[in-house]
């Protein structure tokens, strides 16, 4: 993925800055008595397609559900519940170009495996939380595979955004 660099450079009376991509960094410099306010911002220029990331992103998934200790049938729930056949050839390594709620899908998985880390530094803890019973008023009583088992992608981000809340981050 190619990245590029992109400067705007204004002196700081001006409320130009306003209008800068949400991201941006702002750095206010006094040249000769004079304060400008330099921004940059990270953008992606080339577009990643969906092809380039689906046979990394599975095989990454794959390593995830075999930590956390999934069958083939709660990882075909997690995944979206394709036919089996799909699923197979999916763990198998075949090149594919999966679906945006697929990718989507991934996405919270490897969100909710990083929290999990991040949060229990211990493998073996962080990869057991997800089947434990949680007291949390979000689960009842059941665990995080329960609810993420539910099939509707709402219900990965749900458990992402809990974990992301626990850890301090953005809910």
């Amino acid at each position: 993925m190619a990245n590029a660099l992109a400067r705007w450079k204004c002196p700081a009376s001006e409320n130009s800055w306003k209008k800068l991509p949400i991201g941006t960094i702002i750095i206010n410099k006094s040249i000769t008595g004079q304060s400008i306010m330099e921004a940059t911002s990270l953008q992606t220029t080339t577009p990643v397609s969906a092809k380039e990331v689906s046979r990394p992103a599975l095989r990454t998934v794959f390593r995830i559900l075999v930590a956390w200790g999934l069958s083939n049938k709660e990882q075909i729930k997690l995944l979206g519940n394709p036919p089996k056949s799909t699923f197979y050839r999916w763990k198998q390594g075949e090149s594919v170009v999966l679906s945006q709620d697929t990718l989507e899908r991934l996405s919270y998985i490897f969100g909710i495996y990083s929290a999990l880390q991040l949060l229990l530094p211990r493998p073996d803890a962080a990869d057991g939380w997800i089947k434990k019973p949680n007291a949390a008023p979000l689960f009842g009583g059941r665990s995080a595979l329960a609810r993420m088992l539910s099939g509707q992608v709402a219900d990965l981000y749900i458990v992402r955004q809990y974990l992301d809340a626990q850890r301090g981050g953005w809910a």
